[in-house]
């Protein structure tokens, strides 16, 4: 099932941005649960190892992701191309360039943030890729790399891709330090520049363009909203506090009644880790994304001392005791 263009739309009022070695399959359901209108990404996924190396596994995800976008990573047109038409035949609803990873191992495939000096190829890519799909291609950058002026950059690049066809954009605002800096250092140290993507949005009106970067709380996303933006990506905080985040997206951002409480969540999370148990799968796979799940509430650190403990993991019993013994010290508390 490939939603519609005004469906995808809605979700990227807000998104969760895509984390390499995290936003697995595992991680969406999860997410999905807290929320069924925020736009899901897969972690980067590189065309070279769909095309060359046949790793179509890491397309597979759950119906209920949906909207979920995949992101690819790569530089060649034509690989890019194959692996956007692989995308969409795997049922994604969006197909998204990664143009802001700042890796070293990214960077040695001349994909990533590096393309930042390259508008013209990224162009090539994104209009070959629009030329062979029906589904949305769009591009996640930063505002630029290394010693580039973002005032001068960016506009230049916005200009590139979407003379090639793109509509959408999801603009990291930090500059990428390429060299120097680790990825976790350039999530931080680089500084933020919230109007420089305002500044772009009025410059280019016709472009849906989506912010990210140090955004880590609802009030801040509908601030951002309410300033004229047409999308904001959440991060680190997704992952971290996910309750916290997620449980009020649907009532503060998309106007809709809040789906699930987290016990409700961790209830339906049992079927799902039962299911991957049963076929073979490790309990820490699914686990790891849940263990901010009662952030802030009494239990949560029992709970991530259950989740967190994989000697225990021999079967899924540790998971039922662990939300026991929250909803035992939440009813305590409540007395």
């Amino acid at each position: 099932m490939i939603l519609n263009s005004s469906k995808q739309l809605i979700g990227a009022r807000l998104s969760i941005a895509p984390m390499m070695d995290w936003t697995d399959r595992h991680c969406r359901y999860f997410h999905r649960l807290m929320s069924k209108n925020i736009l899901l990404y897969s972690e980067m996924v590189t065309s070279a190892a769909l095309i060359r190396g046949k790793a179509t596994h890491l397309l597979d995800f759950d119906e209920s992701e949906h909207p979920v976008a995949l992101q690819l990573g790569g530089s060649d047109p034509n690989e890019l191309t194959k692996a956007a038409v692989l995308g969409e035949k795997f049922g994604y609803d969006e197909v998204n360039l990664n143009v802001g990873c700042p890796s070293d191992r990214v960077q040695s495939g001349s994909f990533g943030a590096v393309l930042m000096k390259n508008p013209k190829l990224v162009a090539s890519c994104c209009e070959a890729m629009n030329k062979s799909t029906s589904v949305d291609i769009t591009v996640k950058c930063r505002i630029g790399v290394d010693d580039q002026d973002p005032e001068q950059i960016l506009p230049e690049f916005l200009n590139h891709i979407s003379n090639s066809g793109i509509t959408r954009v999801i603009i990291h605002a930090r500059k990428a330090v390429l060299k120097g800096l680790s990825p976790k250092e350039n999530r931080d140290i680089p500084p933020l520049d919230h109007e420089l993507v305002f500044r772009m949005k009025e410059k280019f009106p016709n472009l849906h363009i989506s912010l990210n970067g140090g955004v880590t709380s609802l009030s801040a996303v509908n601030e951002l909203l309410t300033k004229g933006i047409d999308g904001v990506m959440i991060g680190r905080s997704a992952y971290q506090q996910p309750t916290r985040v997620l449980s009020e997206v649907d009532r503060q951002i998309f106007e809709e009644e809040p789906i699930r409480s987290p016990f409700e969540v961790a209830e339906e999370m049992r079927s799902y880790l039962k299911e991957h148990f049963d076929n073979g799968g490790k309990p820490h796979q699914v686990t790891r994304h849940m263990i901010g799940l009662f952030h802030g509430l009494p239990g949560a650190k029992i709970w991530r001392q259950y989740l967190s403990n994989s000697v225990l993991h021999n079967n899924i019993d540790f998971y039922d005791e662990a939300l026991a013994a929250v909803i035992n010290l939440i009813s305590k508390s409540a007395a």
